[in-house]
């Protein structure tokens, strides 16, 4: 008598069990929110989204969360690079400041960034003669978004740098390529698919950054004002349909932006193992 044997023990109890944790966590407070946005119904969604105002605020937190995952990426690959591939002195601290986003609360992030780059601040004071302000501006929200989404770039990228093989390099250099064609034309392929996960992580912390924000931004309407304070701007004036309408756009909003990079991934992987 042959019995089948599953690969899993237990698959359709951990499957629904899985299911149904997803559906309590994640998608019943999505529902709702959705359900609560409905009640201003499809015209008053487009007026509010159309307004001036909110399409400021979602273009100042969509842009910056672009911009600062891009720079991310960038000097993450950089840092996580050094950090792999040499020892030097003061290596171990970088690694530990890296994480410090991880465990620092955003408001205190938020007060200590303001307190730097304020025109009276430490740094601030010495920008400010040369025309740089950075703290009640837009640069103010971009330096934010960048230092909540700084580690996440760098600790997707670091298993990744640690797990390539020192073979191909050699290779490449034993046929002729300098040091910057073995980075360009063979790791940087490889890396693709990681650092497009590590801009994903970066661009979905930035976009519903809120607490390390609202300190160094100003909040001024129409210039340094993001969307997630228009959304507690609303609730504190008991308009919670506006509030979750305001979300629910959002929610739409970064949905997309990672559907294209989940497609961007697959991409670049087939990309990757194509020209491997």
């Amino acid at each position: 008598m042959n019995v089948r044997r599953r690969v899993l023990p237990g698959f359709g109890l951990s499957l629904g069990y899985a299911l149904a944790y997803l559906g309590l966590i994640v998608l019943l407070p999505l529902a709702a929110l959705a359900w609560k946005a409905s009640g201003i119904g499809p015209h008053g969604l487009l007026h509010l989204l159309a307004a001036p105002r909110t399409l400021a605020a979602l273009k100042l937190s969509f842009g910056g969360a672009l911009a600062a995952a891009l720079i991310n990426v960038v000097v993450g690959l950089f840092v996580g690079w050094a950090l792999v591939r040499y020892r030097f002195p003061g290596r171990r601290l970088l690694d530990a400041l890296i994480d410090l986003p991880f465990a620092l609360p955003t408001a205190v992030a938020g007060i200590a960034l303001t307190a730097l780059y304020a025109p009276n601040g430490w740094l601030g004071r010495w920008l400010a003669p040369l025309g740089i302000k950075v703290a009640y501006t837009p640069w103010g929200v971009l330096l934010a978004m960048v230092f909540v989404g700084f580690p996440f770039v760098v600790r997707t990228l670091e298993p990744v740098l640690q797990s390539l093989e020192r073979d191909v390099e050699e290779a490449a250099e034993s046929l002729g390529a300098t040091r910057w064609q073995t980075f360009a034309r063979v790791i940087l392929p490889l890396l693709v698919p990681t650092l497009l996960t590590g801009f994903a992580l970066a661009l979905a912390r930035a976009v519903g950054e809120y607490g390390s924000v609202i300190f160094i931004a100003g909040n001024i309407p129409m210039r340094s004002e993001i969307a997630p304070l228009l959304i507690v701007q609303k609730l504190e004036e008991f308009d919670y349909a506006g509030a979750a309408a305001l979300g629910v756009a959002m929610l739409a909003f970064s949905f997309l932006l990672l559907v294209l990079v989940a497609l961007l991934q697959r991409w670049s992987r087939r990309w990757a193992e194509r020209h491997a």
